[in-house]
């Protein structure tokens, strides 16, 4: 009993290290949501302006996905990690220190440039951290699908959503105490030189709601030095004893023995690399791995946490308060992510799926609704939309395109249900401030609630359920489609 517990204990430990660079994701995307009025004043931002510098992350995060797989299969999903947290790690810190632009800059605290200059450094920055978070996005989930057992798998992969929501709850909180602590004096450049922590936390408020990323971005980096590589990934590259070693310390010498024999087997299968992945078998699978991720973003879910405040104030016109509601919406994102951790085994992907995407419609066209007749309550809905994602498509898009996949392909596969998901929010997150400005809060509200509905129907149609399976039952299944038929 004592192994079980410590190799448990083990397994969630190396799973949370991996997932850090969720918490970083989600930390990245609400942080900016709270520095977005302030950077649109003092760089003097149009609507498509703010658009591009809050969705030049995503931008990074393509390209990330791109590099992510092959990158994760050549060296293997540890090494890939740790690039990813060196690329978040010098973002965080550049996204605090662009040239200084504004004040006084005959005593200025930073190198001097002009707007311009500052402007394209950030955006640079930006686009850095998100490549990190692109290899993160795909390696995370196969770090710990692979390392998981059957039963515990939707949940452990569960975590990394968990995570992001959890980056995104601390973000919001973080920025609503940088802006309290500031008072009035939030965003006003001094005319006078009034001390280094007040031009990062008062005058320019924007570098210190980023500069709060660079400790999490550090002990990301650190943490993954001690962490194993996954033992499916070993095998591929024939290093059997390192891998059954691991094996043995995360799930026991028994579930050792047999999972070697099975991983052995499918991974010297005859059809293997990225042109397996055009095989009929797998036509399936690779659609699912494609839309699903899609549909995830095109509900609008990017736009509303990095816009979170912005959105808010729409309706109840007051900065502080906006920034309390953003903190709320963080709170039920985080909340109703532990629904799918505690459920998903229980009830099955597909099932909190469907509930989820359903309700999304339904809580969309109610804030589309409220905003067309002008109601203070829009928050309402919202908040009904947020939990009705985090407990369906935010976590279990990534469980199921995670494991859905042959393992000598999964790396490659994943980056492109990632660099679909990635694409889509990016597009999604760069076009919110000219709709909003063009067709309205509403108009821009009722768009999101119709493209849930092919998912709907894909989902009902298209994606089977893969609980209690392992990964090599899976990829079976797609060769002989029994799945479906299967008691679970």
């Amino acid at each position: 009993m004592k192994t079980k517990n410590f190799n448990s204990n083990y397994l969630l430990g190396i799973s949370f290290v991996s997932t850090i660079g969720g918490f970083l994701f989600g930390y990245d995307t609400a942080v900016i949501s709270g520095c977005n009025s302030f950077l649109e004043q003092h760089f003097e931002l149009s609507a498509s302006m703010l658009g591009w510098v809050v969705s030049s992350a995503l931008l990074g995060t393509i390209f990330g996905c791109i590099v992510a797989g092959s990158i994760t299969d050549k060296i293997g999903r540890k090494k890939a990690l740790i690039l990813a947290a060196l690329c978040l790690t010098v973002s965080a810190i550049g996204s605090m220190l662009p040239p200084q632009f504004l004040g006084n800059i005959e005593n200025a605290y930073w190198l001097t440039s002009d707007v311009d200059t500052a402007f394209n450094v950030l955006i640079i920055v930006r686009i850095i951290g998100g490549i990190g978070v692109g290899i993160t996005s795909v390696v995370a989930p196969i770090y710990i699908s692979e390392l998981s057992l059957p039963k515990s798998r939707g949940r452990m992969v569960s975590l990394y959503q968990l995570s992001i929501t959890l980056g995104i709850l601390l973000a919001f909180l973080i920025d609503w105490l940088v802006l309290t602590n500031a008072g009035d004096g939030a965003g006003v450049i001094a005319t006078e030189s009034s001390g280094f922590f007040q031009w990062l936390f008062v005058d320019e408020i924007w570098r210190g709601m980023f500069g709060t990323e660079i400790p999490i971005a550090l002990l990301f980096l650190i943490l993954l030095l001690v962490v194993p590589e996954t033992p499916r990934w070993l095998i591929s590259k024939g290093r059997y004893d390192e891998a059954e070693a691991i094996m043995v310390k995360t799930n026991g010498q028994e579930y050792a023995q047999k999972q070697m024999a099975e991983i052995k087997a499918e991974v010297k299968a005859k059809d293997i690399g990225i042109g397996e992945l055009l095989k009929p078998f797998l036509r399936v699978p690779l659609l699912i791995g494609v839309l699903l991720p899609m549909f995830a973003h095109l509900s609008g879910i990017a736009a509303i946490m990095y816009f979170a405040p912005n959105i808010i104030n729409e309706s109840i016109e007051s900065v502080e308060s906006s920034f309390l509601g953003a903190v709320l919406v963080g709170v039920v994102n985080s909340a109703f992510t532990f629904v799918a951790i505690f459920n998903i085994e229980k009830f099955g992907r597909r099932k909190l799926l469907l509930i989820g995407v359903v309700g999304a419609f339904i809580s969309l066209t109610g804030v589309g609704v409220l905003f067309a007749i002008g109601s203070q309550y829009v928050i309402i809905p919202l908040l009904l939309y947020v939990a009705s994602f985090a407990f369906s498509l935010g976590p279990i898009v990534w469980v199921i395109i995670s494991e859905i996949f042959p393992t000598r392909i999964r790396g490659f596969a994943v980056s492109i249900g990632s660099f679909a998901l990635m694409t889509t929010g990016f597009f999604i997150t760069l076009t919110n401030p000219i709709l909003i400005e063009k067709i309205m809060p509403s108009g821009t509200f009722f768009v999101y609630a119709a493209m849930t509905l092919p998912a709907i129907w894909f989902i009902w149609k298209f994606v089977p359920e893969t609980k209690g399976k392992t990964l090599e039952e899976i990829q079976k299944y797609w060769r002989d489609n029994r799945l479906v038929k299967n008691k679970h």
